[in-house]
C-alpha cells in the first residue's frame, strides 16, 4: 500500500545542516502520522538527515535514488513536539 503524501519539500541545493533544520521545521507544521516527501542532493545529507529525523522519533518509510538525488518519505512521529 502506498503512503499518502501530505507535504513535499525539495531541498536540492541546500547545504548540511540546513536541510535537516528545514525538514524539522516542515514536520513541526504537520500533524502526527502525516507523511513528508523530501528531495535531497546525493551527498552526506542522504545519511545524516534520515538518521537525525529517526533520532527525533520520526519514521523513515522509504529512501530511493532518483535522478541526481534521493527521495525520502518521512512519517511524523505520534509523539508531541
Amino acid at each position: 500500500m502506498a503512503e499518502e503524501i501530505n507535504a513535499r519539500l525539495d531541498l536540492k541545493g541546500v547545504l548540511c545542516p540546513l536541510n535537516f533544520v528545514k525538514a524539522k521545521l516542515k514536520l513541526e507544521e504537520m500533524e502526527p502520522g502525516e507523511v513528508l516527501e523530501l528531495i535531497l542532493d546525493d551527498d552526506e545529507a542522504t545519511v545524516s538527515v534520515p538518521r537525525s529525523l529517526k533520532g527525533e522519533g520520526h519514521q523513515v518509510l522509504k529512501i530511493e535514488k532518483i535522478d541526481n538525488g534521493f527521495r525520502m518519505l518521512i512519517k511524523k512521529s505520534d509523539k508531541p513536539d
